[in-house]
């Protein structure tokens, strides 16, 4: 007999209206301005040593129209801890951020998180701190791409597979990606183009 889920995950407006609730309990902007891993932009931090500052962007790779909604409907597939984690605040509005994960299973009230133990998910409100819109192109260039350290915001879904979704309904495996990339090389090779 198959394993049954022991969670059932609400529908999406009935999390987002929980969420903006619990924003709107702690004085934080219920406007939410959602990103993904191409968004975010760690950088060096010269005044602590080891240390990172978090910035993001949505000029350079702007996420698709409802990618909130796509990212909750595949996050809902699975069985790990589902969150919705806040960066801060920028321009009045709350910079979220989805992640999805079983090694988040493990973060509480001490690390900031609401658990919702019954619906699988968690929620980070974080505090006031606001967090830097990056809109020029050469610090988004210079962004720490590898070696940045590791942080809850590493389980978050990539817009290339949001891309994918919204393409195919799926995340294409890595065999697919393989094999796209040879695509151009065999039309020529067969005459086409």
């Amino acid at each position: 007999m198959p394993n049954e889920s022991k969670i059932t995950r609400p529908h999406v407006s009935e999390a987002l209206s929980h969420w903006r609730k619990l924003l709107s309990e702690r004085e934080l902007p219920t406007d939410l301005v959602w990103i993904f891993d191409e968004n975010l932009c760690f950088e060096a931090d010269p005044e602590v040593p080891a240390g990172f500052r978090l910035a993001f962007q949505v000029a350079f790779t702007p996420p698709p129209q409802n990618a909130d909604e796509i990212a909750y409907s595949f996050f809902s597939e699975a069985e790990a801890r589902l969150v919705f984690y806040r960066l801060g605040s920028s321009r009045g509005q709350s910079v979220c951020v989805m992640l999805c994960d079983e090694w988040l299973q493990q973060r509480g009230p001490a690390d900031g998180y609401t658990r919702r133990d019954d619906w699988g998910m968690s929620f980070r409100p974080g505090g006031p701190e606001t967090v830097p819109e990056i809109t020029d192109a050469h610090q988004w260039e210079r962004r720490l791409l590898k070696n940045r350290p590791l942080h809850d915001l590493d389980f978050c879904l990539e817009l290339r597979a949001m891309h994918e979704l919204i393409a195919h309904g799926r995340v294409l495996t890595t065999y697919e990606h393989y094999a796209l990339k040879f695509l151009p090389t065999w039309a020529r090779i067969l005459g086409r183009k």
